[in-house]
């Protein structure tokens, strides 16, 4: 048995904290550091920059973090894997060489790819995207690293490719030890996130008693595919069994969890404590991936702008309606979408001019760039002497900016070929997976047995409170739908969880939701549930169509909504 390989993750996203790189090389001992630098919105803003000059398309901030991690990695001994590659792997790879050229240093260097698909968008039926990138696996990287590279670089793989195809090197795994692969998955999603996994995006982090700086996450994963996640000692933050979970719960869908590699079964987790800021994740089990490869397509869907009125005082309504009706007069050409939100924040008789105030939002989109440009912006300032008493905006509207299309493709496995390029220049194919399974729903969970009618004490048995009191919930998107998962502390509170938040108690308490496919998914290992929304975020965050475009913060509206609880479980 091979010793637990202990991986830490040092970015969730392009733009999390710069210096997250070299405080995980110098805060504790790790033998691989990993990094997320991929979004769907990333690979728009990328797919732009490759416009603008073609040797770029990769997460510049990563190479800028190396200029000071790589030769602490070296010195440590610390193998580097991440995606920061995007949309141009070869280029970053280049551009490391060049760094270390100049800083002295000789890392082995390699990188994956393979996932860029444009060329043959329209052979594949993608349509004419901007970027075309299949979701690879983690055997190339596992490859590169078996060949004694220091550093790996790849395109679009999954999230949990960079600590997947590490934990498959380490421990020699074979492509169809399905069950380990889908621990070190689970693992995976757990720390991709960076500190979401220690406290952060948190619906219960008043409990947490440093959360100024939360640490980022570390995985150590053991050759059976189980792993504990913690953090170096003396940071920030916290690694419990709810912080946990709440990643566990982030965009997914049901209990099968689908990669390229292996297919996640998410009803088989089990957590447990392992000590202090150690949470033990063991018990799952895999199957064979899908046959097809989830492509990530992104489109310039036209241009947008947006003006933010504010409303202060009395008759609110009135003003906006005002308002509305002269920049609608005041456009020579109606933009091709235009959507007027009323964001009602006013407190009455209210002591500060903030507290008496709402903001009235409109956004425009449309095809050409003029009409929602100048146009649109100077038919709002035009109004500012001749609008509604106390006319003025958060900001001036400027030029209209190009907005994104997302949407997911799929292409069998083999119509992809997943290269990885070795530190001697070789090129290796990597083979698709041998054996696949079409995606299922999995079995129903079942309800769990609901909890007894209470005997009348002469009190209420229920009390109306928000949600939040007692459940946690943690949101997200994947293109235009969106995702909430809730979860509960104990067995009672699940009983009555399960059998109360129904779909259509959801929409209700989200009427934003009430005309949209809705599903629900149980996940009683976890005392959770998802539910997924069709369409509520439009053609995905890049559009900007909706108020909060990637449904970060639904589960806490959908926390701060009064229901009856049963007050035993208060």
């Amino acid at each position: 048995m091979s010793a637990p390989l202990r991986i830490g993750n040092a970015s969730g996203f392009y733009g999390d904290r710069f210096s997250a790189v070299q405080e995980m090389l110098t805060g504790g001992p790790l033998d691989v550091l990993t990094g997320d630098y991929l979004a769907e919105l990333t690979m728009l803003i990328l797919g732009r920059d490759r416009l603008k000059d073609p040797s770029l398309g990769y997460a510049r901030t990563f190479l800028k973090q190396l200029e000071s991690g790589l030769g602490e990695a070296l010195d440590r001994g610390v193998k580097i894997v991440s995606n920061a590659g995007g949309l141009n792997p070869a280029g970053l790879a280049q551009a490391i060489q060049e760094l270390a050229d100049r800083l002295g240093l000789h890392p082995k260097i390699a990188y994956v790819e393979g996932d860029d698909l444009l060329a043959r968008a329209a052979e594949l039926d993608l349509g004419t995207p901007l970027t075309a990138n299949a979701y690879l696996g983690a055997w190339g990287i596992a490859e590169a690293l078996q060949a004694g590279a220091d550093v790996v670089v790849t395109g679009r793989v999954t999230d949990a490719s960079v600590i997947v195809g590490p934990a498959a090197a380490h421990h020699g795994w074979k492509r169809n030890q399905y069950d380990e692969l889908a621990g070190a998955v689970v693992a995976g999603h757990v720390i991709e996130c960076g500190c979401q996994a220690t406290g952060g995006n948190y619906s219960f982090f008043s409990e947490i008693r440093d959360l100024g700086r939360p640490g980022f996450p570390i995985a150590e994963i053991h050759a059976d595919g189980s792993s504990v996640i913690t953090k170096h000692d003396k940071t920030g933050g916290a690694v419990t069994i709810d912080t946990i979970k709440a990643q566990l719960l982030y965009e997914i869908t049901g209990a099968r969890y689908a990669g390229p590699d292996v297919t996640t079964r998410l009803d088989t987790i089990e957590l447990s404590e392992d000590g202090a800021d150690r949470i033990r994740i063991s018990g799952v089990r895999g199957e064979a991936p899908p046959p097809t490869y989830k492509v990530s397509l992104n489109s310039v869907g036209g241009f947008r702008n947006e003006v933010n009125f504010v409303l202060t005082g009395l008759q609110l309504e009135e003003k906006a309606e005002l308002v509305k009706a002269q920049l609608e007069r005041g456009l020579a050409k109606q933009p091709a979408e235009m959507q007027w939100t009323l964001a009602w924040t006013e407190k009455p008789n209210a002591d500060s001019e903030e507290e008496a105030s709402v903001f009235l939002r409109c956004a425009v989109k449309d095809p050409d760039p003029k009409v929602v440009g100048r146009a649109f912006s100077s038919a709002a300032v035009e109004l500012a002497l001749s609008s509604y008493p106390g006319f003025h905006a958060v900001a001036p509207p400027g030029d209209g900016s190009p907005c994104g299309v997302f949407q997911a493709g799929y292409v069998d496995i083999h119509e992809v070929e997943h290269v990885v390029v070795l530190p001697d220049g070789a090129r290796v194919v990597i083979e698709p997976a041998a054996e696949t399974q079409p995606l299922t729903p999995a079995e129903d969970a079942g309800l769990p047995i609901p909890l007894p009618s209470l005997a009348s004490t002469g009190r209420p048995r229920t009390r109306e409170v928000p949600l939040g009191r007692l459940v946690g919930a943690r949101s997200g998107d994947k293109g235009g739908d969106a995702n909430v998962g809730v979860w509960v502390r104990d067995e009672k509170a699940w009983r009555w969880l399960a059998h109360t938040l129904t779909v259509e108690l959801f929409q209700e308490l989200l009427p934003e939701t009430a005309e949209l496919t809705v599903t629900r998914y149980l996940l009683p290992n976890l005392l959770a549930m998802n539910f997924v929304v069709e369409g509520l975020l439009g053609e995905g965050v890049a559009a900007q169509a909706r108020f909060d475009p990637q449904a970060k913060a639904v589960g806490e509206w959908l926390r701060s909504r009064y229901v009856d609880i049963p007050e035993m479980l208060l």
